[in-house]
């Protein structure tokens, strides 16, 4: 499939919540990210670990620590504290509905002055088979941006979109620092320019113009 750049993005990550005026609230006290962040009410049954996480990726130590404080001040809870890293300095949170957020610098020190700002907005499937949901999503008129065999793949998206990479389940529950097993629904979409279809691991996507 041949598709063009401004095709090639994800516009917004689409979280499926019991009460989306919650959901708003607290992810505007938490992260402020916007409208990269939409809410859909759905009491759809789900257990367990849903798949994904979605990471934050910053610049230093101190904006991880600015967005976990805030987060965890709106409701959230820690699965991970923040620590250092033989990669740099991170923490896992979970939000109140559910969500597993990951707050990470590559960084080990501080370079100026705390701020908010987010580099990367990253959403990580945790798939069952990397290669083959790879090449689903080459299919789908991704490129790969970065990839680590079986392991971990991140596709090449515009700077201004959210990111889309993937990891094996059971490593991506362990980087969360939960359990691997979980049933029903994700409780998540995403809506981008590559058209509306279900993944191999029924992960949702919607046209964003639709």
């Amino acid at each position: 499939m041949n598709i063009t750049t401004d095709q090639a993005t994800i516009d917004s990550v689409v979280l499926e919540v019991p009460d989306t005026t919650a959901a708003a609230t607290f992810y505007d006290a938490a992260f402020g990210l916007g409208d990269k962040l939409r809410f859909r009410a759905s009491d759809a049954p789900t257990t367990g670990f849903r798949g994904f996480i979605l990471s934050l990726v910053v610049s230093q130590p101190s904006t991880v620590d600015s967005l976990v404080g805030t987060a965890l001040a709106a409701g959230a809870t820690t699965l991970k504290p923040a620590k250092k890293s033989f990669w740099g300095y991170g923490a896992v949170i979970q939000a109140p509905d559910g969500a597993i957020w990951k707050i990470a610098t590559s960084a080990k020190k501080d370079t100026g002055p705390a701020t908010r700002e987010i580099d990367d907005f990253v959403v990580l499937l945790g798939v069952e088979n990397v290669k083959a949901t790879k090449q689903f999503y080459v299919d789908h008129g991704l490129a790969v941006g970065k990839s680590f065999g079986s392991k971990y793949v991140e596709f090449d998206t515009p700077p201004s979109s959210i990111k889309l990479a993937l990891y094996g389940r059971r490593a991506a529950a362990k980087d969360a620092g939960v359990s691997p097993e979980g049933t029903g629904s994700h409780r998540i979409v995403i809506a981008g320019g590559l058209g509306a279809f279900s993944d191999p691991d029924g992960f949702e996507w919607e046209d964003a113009s639709a």
